[in-house]
Formats: C-alpha cells, sequence, structure tokens
C-alpha cells in the first residue's frame, strides 16, 4: 500500500482553503467536527466526510474528568466511555484483515455497538452549557459522519495517523522561530511531506533525504523529469539499504 503525508500551510482557517486544496479530490477525509468540512461535502460532489471517534472520545473523557473519581463509575460519561471502548476493542481486532473482511466484521460487530452508542446517547437530556452536555451535543451532531467507516472497510475509524503525523511539527515549530515568512513556512511544509510520508512508507528518512540530494542533481539538466518516478517514497527502485529492516 502507497502512504502518501501532504502538508499545505495557509495563513486562516477561511473555507477557501480547504476548498481549494481538495477541489478534484475524490475519495473520502476523515476530519474532526469543524463545519467548513461538511458544507465542502455538499460543494464537491466526490467528497465524503467521514468523522473522528477520538475526537468525540476526548469529549467524552473531558467531561468524566470533571466527576469527582469516586464517582465516576456510576455517571453517564462513564457508561458512554465505555461503550466506545468497547467499539473501539472489537475495530482493533481488525487490523490485520482485507478490506473486505474488516467490512463484513464492522457490519456485523461493530454496527450494533456504534447502534447501541446512539439509542443511548438520545434517551440523555444534558444541558449544552457543561462538558457532557457539549459531548453529547458533538456526538448528535457527527452521528452521520460518525458512522461512515461502518459503510468501507478502507475508512480508518479516526484520524490519529494525521495527528500522529502533525505532532512533531507542533512539538518543534519553537525550536525553529526563525522560520518567519510566508515562504519559510511553505517551504517547511514540503520538507515535513517529503519526510513523513517516507516514514510512513517504511525508509529512512534520513537516509531517503540524502539519496535525493545525491540523484536528484544528476538530472538538473533533464527536460524529462520521470526519472522522479524512481525517487518516489514508494517506487521499488530505491536502495535497499534506504528501507527500514
Amino acid at each position: 500500500m502507497i502512504y502518501r503525508v501532504l502538508y499545505e500551510y495557509q495563513q486562516t482557517r477561511n473555507a477557501s482553503h480547504p476548498r481549494e486544496f481538495l477541489k478534484g479530490y475524490d475519495g473520502v477525509c476523515v476530519t474532526d467536527g469543524y463545519q467548513v468540512y461538511h458544507t465542502l461535502e455538499k460543494e464537491l460532489e466526490e467528497l465524503t466526510i467521514a468523522g473522528c471517534w477520538v475526537h468525540c472520545r476526548r469529549r467524552f473523557d473531558e467531561a468524566l474528568k470533571l466527576i469527582p473519581k469516586s464517582c465516576q463509575k456510576e455517571s453517564e460519561a462513564f457508561l458512554l466511555m465505555k461503550q466506545i471502548q468497547a467499539i473501539y476493542r472489537e475495530e482493533g481486532k481488525l487490523n490485520d484483515i482485507s478490506s473486505d473482511e474488516r467490512l463484513k466484521q464492522r457490519q456485523a460487530v461493530i454496527k450494533p455497538l456504534v447502534d447501541a452508542f446512539f439509542a443511548y446517547l438520545k434517551t440523555i437530556k444534558a444541558s449544552r452549557k457543561d462538558k457532557f452536555g457539549d459531548a453529547v451535543g458533538y456526538a448528535l451532531n457527527q452521528e452521520r459522519y460518525l458512522r461512515v467507516f461502518l459503510t468501507d472497510g478502507d475508512v480508518p475509524i479516526d484520524n490519529n495517523a494525521s495527528e500522529r503525523a502533525i505532532r512533531g511539527f507542533c512539538i518543534g515549530k519553537k525550536n525553529w522561530q526563525m522560520i518567519d515568512t510566508i515562504n519559510g513556512a511553505k517551504t517547511s511544509a514540503i520538507i515535513y511531506s517529503i519526510v513523513e510520508t517516507a516514514k510512513a512508507n517504511h525508509l529512512k528518512p534520513f537516509d531517503y533525504v540524502q539519496h535525493l540530494l545525491e540523484e536528484i542533481p544528476k538530472h538538473m539538466d533533464d527536460r524529462d523529469c520521470s526519472f522522479l518516478e524512481d525517487l518516489l517514497p514508494w517506487s521499488e527502485k530505491l536502495p535497499a539499504e534506504i528501507r527500514k529492516a
């Protein structure tokens, strides 16, 4: 399987940026509940938005932490967290099977758990002004999107892969405050895209970048850029020594 990690820098969260970025994309995006993505799904015919169960679980976890420990196990937040844990437990058993088989198992085993989760949610009366009410409201508003993974064996249950890919950038950003221009930020996004895609395709990132810096200069006068195909992170023509064991 080919993995691509792509970063893009924009100065704002304006809807025009994801609209331009996703234009022409035919597939599924797993996102949080940011309303812009749902609006784009209506505008872009081939785009499907799937919800992220981690973002849903996180809100219930935050609500649970506000309850005294002695009372947590009797709370509705605790029960809902246990239901989400059950969904994840069954999903975790499906990692090493085909997409078709994963879809069958999701429909047979996980869908009833998801149905029970939302059925219980709809019986709860909670104020949207507190953490628990906010979590309930979020989950109910996202139900349509949180169910998408049940319809496609290739759609992940959450966007944890994206969060892991961006974590290094977020942790390290204070270490390179010299990147204080738009061009610098865009260049940084390109470099991170290359490095993280290499990692996702089981390459040694330092060795891979070194290989690129050695090979690309040999073709600076070429009018034909087809040589780049052999340098892509998923190319079978890459040297064996830059691959992780």
